[in-house]
């Protein structure tokens, strides 16, 4: 099972290699990582998404609390959260099948956002599963190249990461 996380951490040098360090120590696969400022740049969020089961996730949130530049954790589960990912995907897409390709990236509500004669870059915004059913639909045109993101998130509603202060974010994520 997919968990995704929210880790709120001080924006300073060498953060994101304690926290991933802490991942490789315990053996924990890293799914997708996504790191970025907030509006207050004291502070970077992490979105990782790990596989496992609910005693993986705790053993998980467990560690990342123990790590000083983690200042807050937030589950993200998929029915009460917006997660998205990104990618980029080169098509070769010359006469014929330029058309089409245009097509279904109209379908999936992508981006042309690079056109050359022999090729066309698409840009495509979603889940995991709208992304993954674009780039099988796309593949048999000559997917010549792909580069993704890690996913980011944000709790629905008016619940923010700062509702989960340091000293009692264990307690908020209680599986």
């Amino acid at each position: 099972m997919k968990h995704a996380l929210s880790i709120l951490v001080y924006n300073q040098p060498g953060v994101l290699v304690r926290v991933a360090g802490m991942f490789s120590r315990r053996g924990f696969n890293i799914h997708s990582l996504t790191v970025g400022i907030t509006q207050d740049p004291r502070y970077s969020r992490i979105t990782v998404v790990v596989c496992g089961d609910n005693g993986i996730l705790d053993q998980i949130v467990k560690q990342l609390d123990k790590l000083v530049e983690v200042e807050a954790i937030q589950l993200l589960p998929p029915e009460t959260s917006v997660r998205r990912g990104i990618a980029m995907v080169k098509i070769a897409a010359g006469g014929d099948k330029r058309s089409e390709v245009l097509k279904l990236a109209e379908v999936f509500r992508a981006n042309i956002v690079d056109v050359a004669e022999q090729s066309v870059t698409i840009e495509i915004t979603g889940d995991d599963d709208k992304i993954n059913a674009f780039i099988e639909l796309i593949n048999p045109y000559g997917l010549l190249e792909m580069v993704r993101t890690g996913m980011a998130g944000l709790a629905r509603g008016a619940s923010t990461i700062y509702d989960y202060e340091r000293r009692d974010c264990y307690e908020q994520i209680v599986l």
